[in-house]
């Protein structure tokens, strides 16, 4: 954390008996944003270049996740939970494309979470997981067409189907 530039404050007036295991998940998650902030700006923005450092991320998250599919699939699964309340972080209404998001992102944790039922022969959740993606999806449709409403492309869309 220290070489990242993100050592906790444990100093006697913040924490007199220094960090304590209930603060645990509250360091991680200033890690991991800053762990994310690192990687935006290393992130070179040509389309070429971004590709190059992207993969070079992946590489070493690669390498330290291993070779444990089921280990990578939890990974992903809390990533896109972070993902989708970081979308949707209390509002009641969403504006269209930011509900779309937040449906995406959990159509993929609903995916996700299917398959590994699937894999455990567990017939009953991998049943409600695949509900649960397909009312995403749906979400997802029906956000991007509120949003194609609101820019006045609703009309140009029906001309086409029609």
């Amino acid at each position: 954390m220290v070489a990242l530039g993100v050592e906790p404050a444990a100093g006697p007036e913040a924490r007199p008996e220094g960090p304590h295991e209930e603060h645990r998940l509250h360091l991680l998650g200033c890690l991991l944003a800053k762990t994310e902030l690192e990687i935006a700006a290393a992130t070179r923005l040509t389309e070429e270049e971004e590709i190059e450092d992207v993969l070079e991320t992946m590489l070493g998250w690669s390498e330290q996740i291993g070779p444990d599919p089921g280990l990578s699939v939890n990974v992903l699964t809390n990533r896109l939970h972070r993902t989708a309340m970081q979308v949707a972080p209390d509002a009641e209404e969403l504006p269209p494309g930011r509900e779309a998001s937040f449906a995406a992102a959990m159509t993929a944790v609903y995916a996700l979470s299917a398959q590994v039922h699937a894999d455990r022969g567990d017939v009953e959740g991998t049943r409600r997981a695949l509900g649960g993606a397909e009312e995403a999806l749906i979400d997802i449709l029906q956000g991007m067409h509120d949003l194609r409403a609101a820019i006045g492309d609703v009309a140009g869309l029906e001309d086409e189907e029609g």
